[in-house]
């Protein structure tokens, strides 16, 4: 039963000091997603050159390809990161015998049942 006191209300119970909101936790997505508008909105007001900011030539062709050079370092730095992963994948020696167990315990039971394989 649900008390007054939180969750459970009895012995080992969970106390909430106030009820959870979707306001009150952003997700990951929701983090990154914030960040690339705030970035995209800062390079969106200096590419498109308001009226009251002229920048030097250099800097402006710089500028513009900006968003495709950010495009390719994410792209880069993600196949670093998944290739260190596999590279150092740890294999799980127990965990290979035990499904291995699994399926000679499968193929006996279904052999016992009359299928062939």
């Amino acid at each position: 039963p649900v008390g007054a006191g939180g969750v459970g209300a009895g012995r080992g119970s969970v106390r909430l000091s106030r009820p959870l909101s979707p306001q009150a936790a952003m997700t990951k997505l929701g983090q990154w997603l914030c960040g690339l508008a705030l970035l995209g909105s800062a390079w969106a007001a200096l590419a498109l050159a308001p009226p009251g900011l002229q920048l030097p030539a250099p800097y402006r062709q710089a500028l513009l390809p900006l968003p495709v050079y950010l495009l390719v370092a994410f792209g880069c730095y993600s196949l670093a990161t998944v290739g260190y992963r596999l590279a150092t994948f740890n294999d799980c020696e127990e965990a290979a015998t035990e499904l291995q167990e699994h399926i000679s315990a499968a193929r006996a039971d279904l052999r016992r049942r009359g299928l062939r394989f």
